[in-house]
């Protein structure tokens, strides 16, 4: 008997929430066959079969929170050649393993006799709500991947038809247990009050800010940014040369986590994570800039590795990489770990200011506001000047005020002077 539980798959993980069973009770699975997705604070992940065999036993309901080390399930092993040989008709489609078939890799040899669906979690979520079987779908993605899109198209697509041939499948019964937070969760209604469940991710993003809220003494510093040089390089490098499609678009995000890592040379201290308990404050040789990214499920951090080390184009295929598939909810825990410093460009959605709450263990965030048109003094004559309200919180345990000035002082003289930044770079 094999006992399928519940491990770590994210970054101080600690719970899930159970969102749905791809198998029942007597199903035959294959190795790697998808038997679980699970919900952290983190990523949505789908738990594959460690062995081929049987399902004995289900042991926790869809909806539900279970901490690590819960079992979910039971498997009898029966050898994974005879499962897959005498159960063909139940082959279901395995998450991407990344393997390729060898006589020396077993495993991945069984994996690639099942049919394969690429589609994130998030999109096999979307069609289980519209009652869809997520293997008639064609995808359009990268890879033959099964996008959002392409659920949708086939759901409208096909709406006529099925409501004259068949009844439309039943959804889950608890729909609001696979998708708790975000636009698209269904509200329950209790006399004259809705309710919205209070787990999954949102239970998980409360606990984290309130923990960093009441650990870390918060001081936040706020500052204007002249962002009018730089947005004219941003409009130069896109028009450069179209017609030899030479010219490329870059976000201004990406010139801001540049400039932050180059002011990080001059002041680690905001690069860097304080260990109480063994009295040290530990200065990161790498900088890894995590982006606050909202999506349908909530808040979620992926991250830039060795920013040190990339250039700004670089970084902004990264940077649209992976707030991709943070909306797709496609994240891996490699994607999300790791982060020494962070920051929220919040500016898009409109906001004016902000005292963001710090991603522990780091020590600190910058959030970038607004940019307006305004007028501005220079050398006593009034230019209008395109300009952005930042907010900077830190953790006053290991920096202080006067360091966080100088620190985003740096960083505006780097934004203000992209020429500057172009210098430090060579």
């Amino acid at each position: 008997m094999v006992e399928v539980k519940l491990h770590d798959i994210g970054e101080g993980m600690h719970e899930g929430e159970i969102l749905h069973f791809f198998v029942k009770t007597g199903d035959v699975v294959a190795i790697d066959q998808p038997l679980v997705e699970v919900q952290t604070d983190k990523v949505t992940a789908e738990l594959p079969s460690p062995v081929a065999g049987k399902v004995t036993k289900i042991l926790v309901k869809e909806g539900e929170t279970v901490t690590v080390g819960t079992v979910l399930l039971c498997l009898e092993s029966e050898g994974a050649a005879a499962a897959v040989s005498k159960t063909p008709e139940l082959q279901k489609p395995l998450i991407e393993t990344g393997m390729k078939s060898s006589p020396s890799n077993p495993r991945a040899s069984i994996a690639m006799l099942t049919k394969r669906v690429l589609a994130a979690p998030y999109t096999r979520k979307v069609a289980r709500e519209h009652g869809v079987d997520i293997e008639q779908i064609t995808g359009t993605g990268p890879a033959g991947r099964i996008t959002e899109e392409d659920v949708l198209r086939f759901v409208h697509g096909n709406e006529v038809s099925m409501k004259e041939e068949q009844p439309v499948a039943p959804r889950l019964a608890d729909p609001v247990a696979q998708n708790p937070v975000g636009p698209v969760a269904k509200e329950v209604t209790a006399g004259d009050m809705e309710e919205i469940p209070f787990r999954g991710r949102r239970k998980q993003i409360a606990k984290k800010m309130t923990q960093s809220l009441f650990t870390i003494p918060h001081v936040t510093h706020f500052e204007e940014v002249d962002m009018t040089n730089v947005l004219e390089l941003k409009k130069q490098l896109k028009l450069l040369d179209p017609e030899s499609s030479k010219g490329f678009s870059v976000s201004v995000a990406s010139f801001f986590i540049k400039a932050i890592q180059l002011a990080l040379v001059d002041f680690p201290i905001f690069n860097s994570k304080l260990d109480e308990e063994k009295e040290v404050i530990r200065l990161e040789k790498q900088v890894n800039i995590g982006i606050a990214t909202d999506s349908d499920d909530g808040l979620i951090v992926p991250v830039i590795k060795n920013v040190e080390r990339r250039s700004i184009k670089d970084i902004n295929r990264d940077m649209k990489e992976k707030i991709t598939k943070a909306k797709e909810s496609a994240l891996t825990r490699e994607d999300l770990t790791g982060g020494t410093f962070t920051i929220s460009n919040v500016g898009p959605l409109g906001s004016m200011g902000a005292t963001p709450i710090i991603n522990a263990p780091e020590v600190a965030l910058m959030a970038f506001h607004k940019t307006k048109k305004m007028p501005v003094v220079i050398q006593d004559e009034i230019q209008i000047r395109s300009v952005m309200n930042v907010s900077m919180s830190f953790d006053h345990r290991v920096a202080d005020g006067a360091t966080a000035v100088q620190f985003t002082n740096r960083f505006k003289e780097l934004i203000e002077n992209p020429s500057v930044m172009v210098l430090e770079l060579i």
